[in-house]
């Protein structure tokens, strides 16, 4: 499948065989595609906590309103955002660069983020974005459905997870094999509506 087929085709799946099991190869797949998702300074900010334990799914189903996607799913990823990644070791994020890439680099990494909290948490969440649609793009290349999520108690999922005191829940991503279809297409905007020229305003 090419990547326009699979952005035509990827719909928010809420029912799915709660038997299925993914593979550990697809799951790897998934999530190596995932990392590969942008960020900025390439400082990788998104954790992706992937929930294993039915217990563990139980508890976050009923933080959850009682989604069944959250148990039914073949794969739950609780996508986090690490706002002080910036500030955790930023060499290793450009070991691999040319030393004069390196030199202009790691050192505007924290001059953009310190002591900007807001940039920190806007920058969390873009990343977590971005490789969202990264995961739920490779899901439905591998013939998986797959259901972005923010209908949930945050600070609930928290303290089930144990998110550290710098992190924090962006979405869930559930992926599996779907039971019954999405529901048709609400309606698009047209792009009249949602593209503009240059600015906004006459």
């Amino acid at each position: 499948m090419n990547v326009s087929d699979a952005i035509e085709a990827r719909r928010a799946v809420k029912h799915f065989d709660p038997e299925h099991r993914m593979s550990d190869a697809e799951a790897d797949r998934l999530l190596r595609l995932a990392v590969l998702s942008p960020t900025a300074f390439n400082i990788q900010n998104w954790r992706l906590v992937v929930v294993r334990d039915p217990a563990l799914r139980r508890q976050l189903r009923a933080a959850a309103w009682d989604q069944a996607q959250v148990t039914d799913a073949s794969l739950l990823i609780v996508l986090c955002a690490d706002l002080k990644a910036w500030a955790k070791n930023p060499a290793r994020y450009w070991a691999d660069a040319p030393q004069p890439v390196r030199d202009y680099l790691v050192p505007a990494i924290g001059q953009y983020y310190e002591g900007r909290d807001w940039v920190q948490r806007d920058e969390g969440m873009r990343s977590c974005g971005m490789a969202a649609q990264t995961l739920m793009l490779a899901a439905k290349e591998l013939g998986y459905d797959s259901c972005p999520m923010d209908g949930f108690d945050y600070q609930e999922v928290g303290r089930l997870i144990n998110l550290p005191p710098d992190h924090a829940v962006a979405l869930f991503v559930a992926i599996g094999r779907a039971t019954q279809p999405a529901w048709p297409r609400g309606g698009q905007l047209p792009l009249s509506e949602v593209v503009l020229d240059n600015r906004f305003g006459a």
